[in-house]
């Protein structure tokens, strides 16, 4: 099963063989084309994937199945083929099972001594309220077998937690609740490696720039790391290559690491090519020490309802690379090639929450040093005003007009930083997130990509 943006396996096993089926999943591209596309829908399912094999099994034709490829659908499709004695190529069902399967993976984690965030699954909305009695809040959520973080969310009380759990009872009919122990603070990690059973090529460690929490789709990512010190390094590539090693991995996998103050958690391991690996393949073919860095487009400007606050659910439909010898420049690139216009002068709106004040400091004394004059809502203005660095206050759109939104509509608004959390806040803010897109308003919803964000400004400007 080989998605459209893998033409170059599909081309390099088509060379090998008598043919391949490929099983494409939207917008299949001329190369494809001139490879043997039996099948291509919009909507493939397990129906449709076994009428193919079955008859070109019956045909003689089949050699065996590569599930790798085209995310997490194909993985997901490996049981019912096994079990049907299909053969799948590269590394085998077990091991897949291994780790996907939550309490198998503990398992493994636990004999290869590694660290994960403390963690619970529950079969029914009373297990959920009984689970989080071990695994303290804030808490990550999220159903068993979804694609892109669907329905995933940080729970950072017992009032939300069970707000959630009573909105969203149908999860369970299509398997357990899974909960984590969120790593506040964490940085996230990318590890895209291939391993023929035992010997492990590391391709690639990504480093994160928004922090653990987001969305590794939606998250801006640097290679090589950009904070990481030599010792987690090698210890992160120790552990791609136990982990490899023990999982039998003959193929691609992508590790998800987070690090929380020189500790290493391992939060997922998946056993096939990453949305990274087209990024990676670029990177890896020019001079090492040059830089790259991927930011995620989103759509939200198409989509008016959406709110384009960052969280675990997946949200953005593709990506852009920065290439450059310097982090500051290669992020100035890849901000440019997504279609944000950096301002070089002007105002910059920040509204923050009291968990982010300490850190959008430093943030606002280079916005100061760039010669932005600074608008804040009146927490934030308090908290900036006391800490030698002036900014107006403005009000929300609460607390009447004239409010934010206005001076945004009015164009007297360059940049917006907005970070917030809870039942009451996030609602509250999101005119101001909104109404940013609409105006082709450079945003960060996240303080550390506010910081990368100010950092491209700064290199272009200077």
């Amino acid at each position: 099963l080989i998605a459209d943006q893998t033409v170059t396996i599909a081309v390099q096993v088509n060379g090998k063989l008598r043919s391949t089926i490929n099983v494409v999943i939207n917008s299949p591209v001329d190369e494809l084309k001139k490879i043997a596309v039996d099948a291509i829908s919009d909507k493939i399912d397990r129906k449709d994937v076994l009428a193919i094999l079955e008859k070109e099994q019956e045909n003689g034709l089949l050699v065996g199945i590569i599930v790798q490829i085209g995310g997490q659908t194909p993985l997901k499709l490996a049981k019912v083929l096994n079990e049907r004695g299909f053969k799948i190529l590269g590394t085998s069902f077990d091991s897949i099972d291994l780790a996907e399967d939550r309490m198998r993976f503990k398992d493994l984690a636990l004999r290869l001594n590694l660290k994960q965030p403390e963690n619970s699954i529950c079969h029914s909305v009373e297990e959920a309220f009984s689970c989080i009695e071990k695994v303290e809040f804030p808490l990550l959520v999220r159903p068993s077998y979804v694609l892109g973080g669907q329905s995933m969310s940080i729970k950072y009380n017992i009032e939300s937690f069970k707000e959630y759990v009573l909105n969203q009872t149908k999860i369970f009919e299509h398997g357990p609740l899974l909960i984590d122990r969120f790593l506040v603070n964490a940085v996230e990690v990318d590890v895209d490696a291939v391993c023929d059973g035992e010997n492990v090529f590391i391709a690639a460690i990504m480093e994160h720039i928004e922090e653990a929490g987001i969305h590794s789709g939606d998250s801006t990512c640097s290679m090589p790391t950009n904070t990481l010190d030599n010792e987690i390094i090698k210890e992160i590539k120790s552990q791609t290559t136990k982990i490899a090693r023990a999982l039998r991995v003959i193929g691609l996998m992508n590790i998800q690491f987070a690090v929380q103050e020189n500790n290493i958690y391992v939060l997922e391991v998946n056993l096939r090519a990453s949305r990274t690996i087209p990024f990676i393949s670029k990177v890896i073919n020019i001079p090492v020490a040059k830089l790259a860095t991927q930011v995620a487009v989103f759509p939200f400007t198409r989509f008016p309802g959406a709110d384009i606050l960052l969280g675990p659910e997946m949200k953005s439909t593709g990506e852009v690379m920065g290439i450059d010898s310097s982090f500051e420049a290669a992020l100035a690139k890849a901000h440019m090639a997504a279609g944000y216009k950096l301002p070089m002068e002007g105002a910059a709106l920040i509204s923050v929450k009291d968990d982010d004040k300490e850190s959008i400091l430093p943030i606002a004394q280079m916005l100061n040093k760039l010669g932005f004059e600074i608008y804040a809502t009146k927490g934030t203005a308090l908290y900036l005003n006391n800490n030698s660095i002036v900014a107006k206050a403005v009000n929300k759109v609460r607390e009447g007009r004239p409010h934010i939104v206005d001076m945004l509509k009015d164009g007297k608004i360059n940049l917006v930083i907005n970070t917030s959390k809870g039942i009451k806040s996030v609602p509250d803010s999101k005119d101001i997130r909104r109404t940013a897109i609409l105006q082709n308003i450079a945003y960060s919803t996240t303080t550390s990509g506010s910081k990368a964000l100010v950092l491209a400004i700064q290199y272009i400007k200077n």
